[in-house]
């Protein structure tokens, strides 16, 4: 009986340690990501030299070697899997505060450096709080595309002078990025009053003084808007979100607000859709531009609300292609093509089109402004259903442009040409047309259709229509009435060819 219960025994024991065996493998197996059914495993080698030994006849006869002590086998670690299209990378998780106070850049540059890694990434900027960023540039070439910038939150400038060392040119930068969508609830706040106080006599304004200097008219204007803040900034302002070099980019819902200078510039971009956008400053900041489109193809804006101390929207040269609609303009200088040509240089700028505007209380509505001396052409643009109110000069083309008190006289300009106006209307407080061209290259082909304006109740010392130089064809009744446009072209008529731009 007890031998039988030791056969039992020692059964047993075998079968326990054979499980025990398995289990172990099992759990290495399990560790491993890189284990596969049907090939070797890690004991595999061990197996082959164990049978190896036993074939060979040399040992046959000979002491066996003390067996070495077997090292535990490494367990492999497990290859973290690359973020997956679409992840999301929330600032806060890298640090970022959102105080206020505590300065945040560090952590935008390491939420954008891992956004930037992943296809259609969201980097979230959450509600409910204000971060402070200093100058930073989201830049590519490298990065994914699509991705999503979802600013909810406020980020905010730092004001203090050391931020900026000798000055910048922007403070938040996008580059050389494919599909980016900016989108959200939040505002972009750049603090500008600082360095309006201190730079407002240092900068050249497009003003009212200095436009309206010419009529020798005195217009008293409210003192700029001032600052608590005694540091002095640089010189050079920046603007407040810039893009560059980047193709379908998108920006809708935020708000973006006292921009030291300009609130929002595109720069050699194709494919930009901006709506839904607001733009807030003091009319008085000086060069506060709402939208800069600068070497930029194929834009359009609507649904979006500009007030600034500036052009609401201004076109410069390298724009084709760029489509306006939809938007509340004012206070501010009206929607300009320009100004070009500046320093004798080249501009090219076509096929623009801005329509169902409403401006009120700014100082031009919709206008061309060019520098003497300069080359290049403006063609094929169309200014239609614009409701002015207040409005100082609701129609402009401008080739004498000057933004100081003087400007040496040049013979050579920017073409101008294929200038449609239609459906304009409201009250002006100054001048209802002014449309003032170049002695050698005369505005050709432009049309006025159904514009009826009428002198604001309050206004100005009221000015008649005013046209230099200017060719081309009234094709409704106008008012006031419009006699100054000559029709025809003129005997010394430029060829659109030779102006350096393409046709």
């Amino acid at each position: 009986m007890g031998g039988f219960s030791f056969k039992k025994l020692t059964f047993a024991l075998v079968i326990a340690i054979l499980v025990w065996a398995s289990s172990i493998e099992t759990c290495n197996a399990r560790r491993g990501k890189h284990w596969r059914h049907g090939k070797a495993g890690p004991f595999s080698s061990l197996y082959k030299k164990k049978a190896k030994n036993h074939g060979h006849q040399g040992n046959v006869g000979k002491s066996k070697p003390k067996p070495k002590e077997k090292q535990p086998l490494p367990i492999p670690e497990v290859p973290q899997a690359p973020p997956q299209k679409g992840s999301k990378f929330n600032v806060l998780d890298y640090g970022a505060q959102g105080d206020g106070n505590c300065d945040d850049t560090k952590a935008f540059q390491a939420a954008w450096a891992d956004a930037c890694k992943v296809e259609a990434s969201t980097m979230i900027v959450p509600a409910g709080y204000e971060f402070l960023v200093g100058p930073i540039s989201f830049s590519g070439p490298y990065c994914q595309r699509n991705i999503l910038f979802q600013l909810d939150g406020t980020i905010i400038a730092p004001t203090n002078a050391n931020a900026w060392g000798k000055g910048l040119l922007q403070w938040l930068e996008f580059t050389k990025l494919v599909g980016l969508t900016i989108k959200g609830k939040g505002t972009i706040d750049g603090r500008g009053s600082v360095w309006w106080t201190h730079s407002i006599l240092d900068d050249p304004i497009d003003n009212e003084d200095l436009l309206v200097s010419l009529l020798n008219i005195t217009i008293t204007q409210s003192p700029p808007v001032s600052s608590s803040m005694e540091s002095k900034m640089p010189s050079t302002k920046p603007t407040a979100l810039r893009f560059y070099g980047s193709f379908n980019v998108t920006v809708t819902g935020i708000t973006i607000q006292n921009s030291p200078q300009c609130h929002l510039k595109f720069d050699s971009c194709n494919g930009v859709l901006v709506y839904s956008l607001s733009v807030s400053s003091p009319g008085d900041s000086p060069n506060t531009d709402g939208i800069h489109l600068q070497n930029s193809q194929n834009v359009l804006i609507h649904t979006t609300d500009l007030s600034c101390g500036d052009d609401c929207i201004s076109i410069q040269t390298g724009c084709t292609n760029v489509f306006v609609h939809d938007v509340n303009c004012g206070p501010g200088h009206g929607i300009s093509i320009g100004s070009l040509g500046k320093d004798g240089t080249t501009a090219c700028v076509s096929n623009i089109t801005v329509r169902n505007v409403n401006m009120h209380n700014t100082m031009t509505g919709v206008r061309i402004k060019t520098w003497q001396g300069g080359s290049g052409s403006v063609k094929g643009v169309l200014f239609s259903n614009i409701q002015v109110s207040d409005v100082q000069f609701p129609i402009m083309i401008d080739q004498y442009y000057c933004d100081h008190s003087s400007c040496t006289n040049h013979t050579s300009a920017v073409a101008v040409s294929n200038i449609a106006y239609e459906n304009i209307k409201g009250t002006y407080t100054v001048k209802p047309v002014h449309v003032s061209c170049s002695d050698s290259m005369p505005c050709m082909d432009v049309r006025l259709t159904d514009i009826e304006l009428n002198p604001a109740p309050k206004g100005y010392h009221m000015y008649d229509p005013f046209c230099w130089n200017a060719f081309g064809e009234l094709y409704a009744p106008t008012v006031p009435q419009i006699g100054c446009l000559q029709q025809g072209t003129p005997s010394s008529s430029w060829d659109p060819t030779e102006t350096g731009c393409p046709a």
